[in-house]
């Protein structure tokens, strides 16, 4: 496979963004170091695609590999010793290692942003969760539980799904609805009031439930807790102020959680081009032609619609996230339309990465089809990552209200 130093499209005003380090000397990694070491660790991914498959979680010599480079680190506090990089940065390694696999690429980009929970929990506790060198969380944000308010914290019950890497995580998260006896509390607005906890592996049940077509190297299993006591302090809400001062816990929760996931889809689509580049150089076509595939006009056509999809949702991606990183440096705040389009960019590239899979596993021909082609995975794995409700048709919805001059359905950051 070939190897690719995939830079952030750059597009107007944007050509002189340059991330904001975290602390005055520097200590955070640059953004260049931080890229060619997820691409340095390409080929020890892709050894292990058949056991990442097979194992259906990432393999302990890939987490700790991923831990020794600090790649789970992207998001957490530099005063907790993470690499609090921008928003750029982190979505261009997560594409990095998405290209070498899918599944590795998804378990990063889940462990890594969960690490932006550390600015909203209480500082000490943040501490001592995402302090260790291997910490990495993993849960769900959709809130499938309750949270019964206790003396001192919550007693919670509950089963929560789609857990990705959860089989490595060092702490387990989990969505509950705060229940004052048998009713929900609600925020001032109205609105039920949900809680993200937090307790060790050791507290929870983890339920094999992870038996998927896509992303099988992901780890996303079911799991649950039953009458567990958690501290009040190993809990948040997602509209906790960060304590944070960095420009990274300024940047709207939801466009800082999905540009990483959309770059994921950018890296399976650039994976099945490069796949079929390769097969089409050393494949003959079928029907006694004796020609190479690459020669064949189909596959000529087929290779330029996917560089075209997938360069130019790339493009969009980067150059929207760039304009909310800009303003979060700028010290403004990106207005609804702004995130809007933002969000759009970000269902655009998995859209793009999804026809650019489509089109190079068409190509391929019958190659295609067996579990062997890097081209089969890609097609699993991209139609798996599309259906994330983040980054599902429904979404055009929300960002078409704006668009026609609606008030959004959801606070700004939601969007």
């Amino acid at each position: 496979m070939p190897e690719h130093d995939v830079r952030p499209t750059i597009i107007g005003s944007a050509a002189g963004r340059r991330r904001q380090p975290a602390t005055p000397d520097n200590a955070i990694a640059a953004e260049d170091d931080l890229v060619a070491a997820a691409r340095g660790l390409a080929p020890r991914i892709r050894a292990r695609r058949t056991d990442i498959e097979r194992q259906r979680r990432l393999p302990t010599e890939l987490v700790a590999a991923m831990h020794e480079l600090k790649l789970f680190r992207l998001f957490i506090p530099a005063e907790l010793g993470g690499l609090e990089t921008d928003l750029l940065t982190a979505a261009r390694v997560v594409e990095q290692v998405a290209i070498a696999d899918g599944a590795a690429g998804w378990s990063l980009m889940i462990g890594s942003t969960y690490g932006l929970m550390a600015a909203l929990l209480p500082r000490d506790t943040a501490r001592d969760i995402y302090g260790p060198s291997d910490a990495v969380a993993a849960g769900a944000l959709r809130p499938t539980g309750t949270a019964r308010v206790v003396e001192g914290g919550y007693r919670v019950d509950g089963r929560w799904a789609f857990a990705s890497g959860i089989p490595h995580a060092t702490y387990w998260n989990a969505g509950c609805f705060v229940m004052e006896g048998a009713t929900r509390r609600t925020t001032a607005d109205g609105a039920p009031e949900v809680r993200m906890v937090f307790f060790p592996p050791q507290d929870g049940e983890l339920i094999d439930t992870w038996d998927v077509g896509g992303l099988r190297g992901t780890g996303s299993h079911d799991y649950a807790v039953r009458d567990l006591f958690v501290p009040a302090a190993r809990s948040l809400t997602m509209d906790d102020r960060p304590w944070a001062p960095g420009a990274l816990y300024r940047v709207p929760i939801q466009a800082l959680l999905d540009t990483s996931m959309a770059a994921v889809g950018l890296g399976i689509g650039r994976a099945a081009i490069d796949a079929f580049v390769e097969l089409a150089a050393s494949k003959t076509a079928s029907a006694g032609s004796g020609k190479p595939v690459a020669e064949r006009a189909m596959a000529q056509v087929n290779v330029a619609r996917a560089e075209a999809a997938l360069l130019s949702a790339r493009g969009f991606l980067y150059d929207t996230a760039g304009g909310i990183w800009d303003d979060v440096l700028g010290g403004r705040a990106p207005d609804a339309r702004q995130l809007a389009i933002a969000r759009l960019a970000r269902i655009n590239a998995i859209a793009a990465a999804g026809l650019a899979v489509d089109l190079a596993y068409e190509a391929g021909g019958g190659s295609s089809i067996y579990t062997s082609s890097p081209l089969e995975r890609c097609l699993r794995d991209i139609r798996t990552a599309s259906q994330h409700v983040s980054m599902a048709t429904a979404n055009y919805e929300i960002i078409g209200r704006v668009l026609l001059g609606l008030p959004p359905d959801r606070p700004a950051h939601r969007l």
